[in-house]
C-alpha cells in the first residue's frame, strides 16, 4: 500500500515537519573511504564523558521479559500483568516475547534494511533528509555547527497514519522496501495497541483513555558503522530517553550495543532473537504521573562490525494533550498538562541530552 502524503490532514502532515536537523558528513561513507581513521577525523565524534558511568554487563540477565501470549490468556493474564507494572515501573523497558509478528514479516523486513544500507551513497541520498523535515536519509538531533555528533547514520519515515506519508522519502530500492516496511508498521501497530491495552490495565485506568496516545507512529532504521580507531570513545545514539508514548524496537543483526541506564550505571542490553524491545517514553511518564519512567539509554559501537535496528515510536494526536492520571485524590500531581505538540517541537529542537526535555513538564519543586 502506497499513499501519498496529499491526502493527508493536516495534523498528520504537520507531525514531520517539528524539527529539522543541520546536514553533516554520512558516517558509513567516511568509514568506508578512509581506512585507519585518525583522531583529528573523528575529533568531532569524540564523546567526553562516555566514562561517567560504570557499565554493568553482570545485569544484563535482569532486564524483565514480558510473554505477550500470558496477558492474553485467562489464566496467566494477573500474573503477568504484575510482572509488566514491574517492568514499566522500575526498568522502563522490557524485552516481548510470543508477540505475535508473523517470522516471515520480520525476516523481510531485516533483510530490506540491510540491502538498503548497503546501497551505494549516491542512490541512498535521493532520499535525503530535506531542511525542516524530520524524515528521510541522514542524520538526527543536530542543531549547531560545533556539537559532538552521533557515529550512525539513519533513515526515517512517518509510517501511521497512511495519510501522513510522504512517499517521496520511501525508497524503492531494493523494489521490496516498501511493502516490507508496510507491512511491519502495521503489525507493529497492532502490536503496540495490545501493549497499550494491559500497560492501561496495570494503571487502573480504562483502555480507551490510553486509546489516542498511539494513533501515529514514526519508523527509524539506525545503521551504526563499526569504528576501529576508537571504538570505546563514540556513540552510535547519545544518551536521551525518547519524547514518544510507547517505542517498540526490533534488532536487525546479533551486533549489540544498546544500553540502559539504571540506578546510575548502564546496563548493556542482550536480545534475544524471539524479542522486541519495548520502552516507556516521556509521554508515558507524563500521563502515568511518574509512575512508569522513561528509560534513558545509548548505543555503543563495535569496534569490527557493524549494527543495524529499526524502531517505531508511537505517538498521541498531533492536536491532543497529555494530563497525569492520579491513582487517588491524596497523589500528588508531579507533571503539568502538555501539548503533544509544545512537547515535540521541544524535544525535537534539543541535542540529545539525557531526560533533559522531561524537565519541561516537571512541575516546580520536584
Amino acid at each position: 500500500m502506497e499513499v501519498e502524503a496529499a491526502g493527508g490532514s493536516a495534523g498528520e502532515i504537520r507531525w514531520s515537519k517539528l524539527g529539522t536537523s543541520l546536514p553533516v558528513a554520512n558516517v558509513q561513507a567516511l568509514v568506508a573511504s578512509a581506512g585507519e581513521l585518525t583522531v583529528d577525523q573523528i575529533e568531532r565524534y569524540i564523546q567526553p564523558d562516555i566514562d561517567a558511568h560504570a557499565v554493568l554487563p553482570e545485569h544484563s540477565g535482569e532486564v524483565p521479559v514480558i510473554d505477550l501470549s500470558n496477558l492474553l490468556s485467562p489464566e496467566s493474564v494477573e500474573a503477568e500483568a504484575a510482572k509488566l507494572r514491574f517492568a514499566c515501573a522500575e526498568w522502563g523497558f522490557f524485552q516481548v516475547v510470543n508477540h505475535g509478528i508473523p517470522d516471515e514479516v520480520i525476516t523481510d523486513i531485516k533483510q530490506d534494511i540491510q540491502k538498503f544500507f548497503q546501497l551505494p551513497l549516491e542512490v541512498k541520498n535521493a532520499y535525503a533528509q530535506r531542511p525542516g523535515d524530520l524524515q528521510g536519509y541522514g542524520q538526527a538531533f543536530v542543531v549547531s555547527d560545533d556539537q559532538k555528533l552521533d557515529w550512525s547514520d539513519l533513515i526515517a519515515l512517518f509510517a501511521q497514519p497512511t495519510q501522513g506519508r510522504d512517499m517521496s522519502y520511501w525508497p524503492t530500492q531494493p523494489h521490496t522496501f516498501r511493502n516490507s516496511v508496510e507491512e511491519y508498521s502495521l503489525e507493529v501497530m497492532k502490536l503496540a495497541h495490545s501493549l497499550n491495552v494491559f500497560i492501561a490495565k496495570t494503571l487502573d485506568v480504562a483502555p480507551e483513555l490510553l486509546a489516542d496516545k498511539h494513533v501515529a507512529q514514526f519508523l527509524r532504521m539506525s545503521y551504526y558503522p563499526p569504528c576501529t580507531s576508537m571504538p570505546k570513545k563514540v556513540l552510535g545514539f547519545s544518551p536521551h530517553s525518547d519524547g514518544s508514548f510507547l517505542t517498540i524496537l526490533l534488532e536487525i543483526n546479533s551486533v549489540q550495543g544498546l544500553q540502559i541506564r539504571r540506578s546510575g550505571a548502564w546496563i548493556p542490553v542482550k536480545p534475544r532473537h524471539d524479542a522486541l524491545l519495548v520502552n516507556v517514553g516521556d509521554l508515558l511518564e507524563i500521563m502515568s504521573n511518574g509512575k512508569y519512567k522513561s528509560i534513558e539509554h545509548r548505543v555503543t559501537i563495535n569496534a569490527h562490525k557493524e549494527r543495524l535496528s529499526i524502531s517505531a515510536f508511537h505517538v498521541p494526536n498531533y492536536d491532543g494533550i497529555i494530563s497525569p492520571i492520579l491513582g487517588t485524590t491524596e497523589e500528588k500531581m508531579l507533571y503539568k498538562t502538555v501539548g503533544v505538540e509544545e512537547y515535540a517541537r521541544l524535544y525535537f529542537a534539543n541535542k540529545l541530552e539525557g531526560k533533559r526535555a522531561l524537565d519541561y513538564a516537571k512541575l516546580s519543586g520536584i
